[in-house]
């Protein structure tokens, strides 16, 4: 019998930019290394791979034999380079010139490393708009691969996706090819006899030569739970390469070759959309819980499969309205490429580039099975990289300070307050608090945080679902639910305001609580260069809140005015990237007192400060007159491959005085220094 089939199978390997190096170490022994040597001594099973430009860098620099195997496979035929985004951005949500850019600068990264150039390209996390079509196009790019998902939503049906199709967008072609689910979740958690059994079935007519297409993470192949064992251990993978080559009906082949050798399936136009599972993921809680609703509605009925392409929920860019803290990092982002693009001619260095490429890294901006944004470390990548950049540009085109803008699109300006050494930007809303805290010699953001809000997968949490295991085979994570961290219902009490600094309280001796700067409207009033001001109504007086610059440090200062006795508190939630491990402390007068990841009690104080050995600098609080302290570290419950997990996000202070006479003042003064 002629072969049939062609199976067109590839990998997308990736680590965040800037990943611990344990983790990168681990990847490579239990992953990208058992799977390339393995695949090494079957030349004839021809396969594609993406290695995303900060992940590829990283292995040459440290594995640099593996990186030369890969190499090797390329110029003997066997390996397709498939390019994208060089520090893996979703394309779709950073400007048309970025996008050609970061094309253009995998492309001759992958030229220079292993010796091709890349006729097609992966789109980080399958996220398809059409806006990307004329970048792609322009920089060379002949095809793509997405989700079988993505024409369903657009009315093809499973047995037309067989090849390839055809779209355009602003005169320019890409040609499409469509991942099929059925593979994506049998290879390889599915015995490698059932996967080539169903290889087998596609099997078309006399005369036709249909492709299966496959493209999924690599981390699938060895990472994810259980898979090392299952996949290297118990041989997986060379069970089905050498039942694939010895099978009659298969054979495997490269994209680029497969689209020369047969012509467009037609012209197809896909709806905004990612992979299934992403459409939940991208949704509030309330209306994950309306469209998992409707799925088990229809799978009971068993419309399910029918339904499913019209059943959609939301898009990849919800992820910037369902959480603040990725909406802020991602108009900062905009903001700065602007800034960039808008320099003269040869005036940037290539550094400047750089920094707003590792800034468009799509891993911190959004949430679903992995940790993503929930994860400080990524977040703290994103931060360091526009922090370094904004002083550079600040260097070559100095800003006006203060300033103020809606940069984030909320309807609420944000001001800008900076100097040589420091920026603090706050927003004009009820609570006037800081939304970020720049030092510029540390390119860190003390306001890193991340506020903990209800999730669609806490009901796993409370509801006593267990694990799902496959009939045969291993689970695939997306059908798993383990742990991490014991959770307890505390942890998941969302946050009754947002996690910042200096967020005002005052606790009246007699009467409710209530909110200096909540309910009582502050008004903003700009004092002068190097300060910003707000002024807040309370019964019978008023609260005057300010903040200046001097030097490397941010003064904070309050005046009371007729508030009768009570206690004033403020809450200052500060990002350290120690976060509970052994090298953050908090000293006072030269005694280390205990770690971020500890509550501690002060019965007062004049001054403290945070020693983070991550950092690299210390952080000093100094206070006007004696306060007292009460710190804990502030935790956020997620999911990840690997199970719920609690995270610490901030090293949260109160600080809290006493006042009784009719005109008293506070002031706070926060000094980042790096080590000596």
């Amino acid at each position: 019998m002629a072969r049939a089939v062609t199976l067109l199978l590839g990998v997308h390997a990736h680590q965040p930019a800037g990943n611990f190096r344990e983790v990168v170490d681990d990847a490579h022994a239990r992953c990208y290394r058992p799977f390339l040597h393995i695949l090494h001594r079957y030349p004839d099973f021809r396969f594609a791979i993406h290695v995303s430009g900060w992940l590829l860098g990283e292995l040459q620099q440290r594995f640099p034999k593996d990186v030369a195997l890969l190499g090797e496979m390329v110029a003997r035929g066997q390996v397709e380079l498939f390019g994208g985004g060089d520090t893996e951005p979703v394309l779709a949500a950073i400007p048309a010139r970025d996008r050609r850019g970061q094309l253009d600068a995998l492309s001759e990264r992958l030229h220079s490393v292993l010796g091709a150039r890349p006729e097609g390209a992966w789109l980080t996390e399958r996220v398809w708009e059409a806006t990307v079509v004329p970048e792609l196009a322009d920089a060379g790019i002949g095809f793509v691969t997405v989700d079988d998902y993505h024409f369903l939503c657009a009315g093809r049906t499973m047995d037309e996706l067989s090849g390839y199709f055809s779209t355009e967008d602003n005169d320019r072609r890409l040609d499409l090819f469509p991942i099929s689910e059925a593979l994506r979740y049998r290879i390889p958690f599915a015995p490698a006899s059932e996967a080539i059994a169903y290889l087998e079935s596609l099997a078309g007519a006399d005369g036709d030569e249909p492709a299966a297409v496959y493209f999924d993470d690599i981390e699938k192949f060895g990472i994810w739970p259980e898979t090392h064992r299952w996949v290297y251990e118990e041989r997986w993978l060379e069970q089905f390469i050498e039942g694939v080559l010895a099978s009659p009906v298969l054979s495997t082949g490269h994209y680029g070759d497969y689209r020369r050798r047969h012509a467009t399936r037609g012209v197809v136009y896909l709806p905004t959309t990612s992979y299934i599972e992403m459409n939940e993921w991208t949704l509030p809680p309330q209306a994950a819980q309306v469209y998992s609703g409707l799925v088990e509605q229809e799978r009971a009925a068993g419309r399910y499969d029918q339904a499913r392409p019209f059943v959609r929920g939301g898009i990849w860019r919800n992820f910037f309205s369902r959480y603040p803290e990725s909406n802020w990092m991602h108009k900062r982002m905009l903001s700065l490429s602007r800034r960039l693009d808008a320099l003269p001619s040869g005036q940037a260095p290539a550094r400047l580039r750089e920094l707003l490429y590792l800034a468009q890294a799509n891993d911190a901006y959004w949430h679903g099975l992995f940790g993503g944004l929930y994860l400080p470390h990524l977040r703290r990548g994103v931060y360091n990289a526009l922090v370094e950049l904004e002083r550079a540009l600040d260097l070559l085109q100095p800003r006006v300070s203060p300033w103020r803008d809606d940069l984030d699109l909320d309807g609420r300006d944000e001001v800008f307050l900076h100097n040589h050494a420091v920026q603090v930007v706050v927003r004009d809303d009820e609570d006037a608090a800081v939304l970020e805290f720049d030092a510029y010699a540390l390119a860190h953001n003390f306001g890193d945080t991340l506020t903990r809000r209800t999730e669609h997968y806490n009901r796993k949490l409370t509801s006593g679902e267990q694990d799902h295991s496959a009939e045969s085979g291993i689970a695939s994570p997306h059908d798993r639910v383990s742990f991490r961290h014991q959770i307890n219902p505390q942890d998941l009490l969302p946050d009754p305001r947002p996690r910042r600094l200096f967020l005002d309280t005052w606790h009246p001796t007699c009467g409710e609580n209530g909110p200096a700067g909540g309910a009582l409207a502050p008004e903003y009033r700009q004092a002068a260069r190097d300060q910003l001001q707000w002024q807040a109504a309370t019964a019978g007086g008023s609260i005057e809140k300010s903040y200046r610059l001097d030097g490397e440090a941010l003064v904070v200062s309050w005046r009371f005015l007729g508030l009768g006795a009570g206690e004033f508190e403020t809450r200052v939630d500060l990002a350290l990237p120690s976060c509970d491990g052994f090298l953050g402390r908090v000293q006072v007068d030269g005694t280390i007192l205990g770690g971020f990841g500890s509550p501690l009690t002060l019965p007062s104080t004049t001054g403290l400060t945070l020693d983070d050995g991550v950092l690299g600098g210390t952080l000093s609080l100094d206070s006007s007159r004696p306060v007292a302290v009460t710190a804990a570290p502030h935790f956020t419950v997620s999911q990840s491959e690997a199970g719920f997990e609690k995270i610490m996000q901030a090293f949260s202070l109160q600080l809290r005085v006493a006042l009784s006479a009719p005109e008293e003042s506070l002031e706070l003064t926060l000094r980042p220094r790096p080590t000596p």
